[in-house]
């Protein structure tokens, strides 16, 4: 399984996430224990299999 790093700001933010969703002006992830974090105002700008990242950035 394949667990990334959410990173923000150039900072991670949070680690180990197996999903992301994209609602309206936010991105809901959850870790491999099913805690979801929210960022709101944020949208995807990269995924990077191989480096296990997720890269946000703010709207």
């Amino acid at each position: 399984m394949c667990e990334f790093n959410v990173i923000l700001n150039n900072q991670i933010q949070i680690k180990d996430v197996i999903y992301a969703k994209v609602e309206d002006n936010k991105v809901i992830v959850k870790d491999i224990l099913g805690k979801a974090t929210e960022f709101t105002g944020c949208k995807i700008i990269e995924v990077d299999v191989p480096n296990a990242r997720l890269v946000l950035t703010q709207v």
